[in-house]
């Protein structure tokens, strides 16, 4: 890792640069973007002016822009090496596997703070994950834009749960979050997924409380069992998603939540010798940077982080267990409902063949009957039967 080599680079550095410090301080040493998030999510509301800030103490003049998240970070950093990027651990993992791999990117930051999954419905008999996973096959999903890390932490929940949401026939993708909460809380079986820094006051969650809808936990062993390079992907976290009111307390979830991770470019894929030394000097003023300078100081956001708690095992465990046991208890339906298709599929099918084979006929003979009108629309009569006699 970067802070491992850190004090080598020191080590190697000539004695007499501690003395020219200040004169190389005295103008910026690089130049670049932190390729931040949507313009008012939290990656660039409210993490990025923060790494802003500390790099432009450092001298280094890196600035925020705004993307489309995770997966658009992944891909202008594969682009441009010393540039920075935030995304979520779970979209950050499956797309550098597409692009170069692991020893293509650095991480700078892991785990600082975490990012939620969270399903919204109307539909008041769903209430966890193994409900939405065992009825996958008969649910609409509905997602942001296929290129958000939300929509890509989706693929993710399909590709290591097959038989589940991995199972699922129709996934549409929205124009925006806010339109797919709005798409999911218009009929009973419809589903949405999205994936934020937990916030009650969002006006997301307010927009879930006033269409009717509640919120999913996202979470099951399976999630949980995650690993990347041997770092936990999904975190089991309880998280208020509805601020309390007059004689009415909060309400909490415990869903799956997967860490912040702050990315750049590997140093090797950067050219020019001041280029790869500047960018050194980024990666070791990130990596080394105090958590309390890294994360927002607004009080809000502080309060937050203190209502947002990891659960233990134990109680972790107890969440697990109501999923897994609602997929075990709706099985029979499944199973039953699909065997009644089934079988009125067999059953219609003799019926089915005759339909077809009168639908034929039907055809034939309206095909004559338009020959024979032709025929005499062009004056032209149809061939008489030959006369002679047929050869024995």
């Amino acid at each position: 890792m970067p802070s491992q080599n850190w004090p080598c680079l020191l080590a190697s550095l000539p004695l007499a640069v501690p003395m020219a410090l200040p004169v190389a301080l005295a103008t910026a040493v690089s130049a670049g973007d932190i390729h931040s998030g949507e313009p008012d999510g939290a990656y660039n509301m409210r993490f990025c002016p923060q790494l802003e800030a500390a790099l432009t103490r450092s001298q280094m003049d890196y600035k925020c822009r705004t993307s489309n998240g995770t997966v658009e970070n992944v891909e202008r950093v594969a682009k441009d090496p010393t540039a920075v990027g935030y995304g979520q651990l779970d979209v950050f993992a499956l797309e550098v596997a597409n692009r170069g791999g692991p020893k293509a990117f650095t991480r700078l930051r892991v785990d600082d703070t975490r990012e939620c999954v969270f399903a919204v419905t109307r539909n008041r008999d769903i209430t966890n994950y193994g409900e939405v996973a065992v009825f996958a096959p008969k649910l609409r999903f509905v997602l942001p834009p296929a290129n958000t890390g939300s929509a890509a932490t989706f693929r993710y929940l399909q590709k290591i749960d097959p038989t589940g949401v991995g199972a699922s026939k129709i996934v549409i993708n929205a124009s925006s979050t806010e339109e797919a909460l709005k798409m999911a809380l218009s009929a009973d079986d419809t589903v949405a997924l999205f994936v934020q820094v937990p916030d009650p006051a969002s006006p997301r969650f307010k927009l879930i409380q006033d269409l009717g809808g509640h919120v999913v936990p996202v979470l099951d062993r399976n999630i949980l069992r995650q690993q990347i390079e041997d770092r936990k992907v999904y975190f089991a976290q309880e998280t208020e998603v509805a601020n309390a009111r007059w004689l009415k307390a909060g309400t909490k979830v415990v869903t799956a939540c997967t860490p912040l991770v702050v990315f750049t470019g590997a140093n090797d894929r950067v050219t020019g010798d001041k280029a790869k030394q500047d960018h050194k000097d980024l990666i070791a003023t990130v990596v080394t940077m105090p958590q309390k300078e890294f994360l927002p100081k607004e009080p809000l956001f502080q309060r937050l982080l203190k209502k947002t708690r990891e659960l233990s095992g134990a109680s972790a465990d107890r969440v697990v267990k109501l999923s897994e046991e609602a997929r075990e208890k709706s099985k029979p339906w499944v199973e039953k409902a699909k065997d009644v298709t089934e079988r009125a599929v067999e059953r219609a099918g003799p019926a089915w063949q005759q339909a077809r084979e009168t639908a034929r006929k039907a055809l034939d003979k309206a095909t004559e009957e338009a020959r024979e009108l032709l025929d005499k629309a062009t004056g032209q009569t149809p061939p008489e039967p030959s006369r002679e006699p047929q050869r024995k």
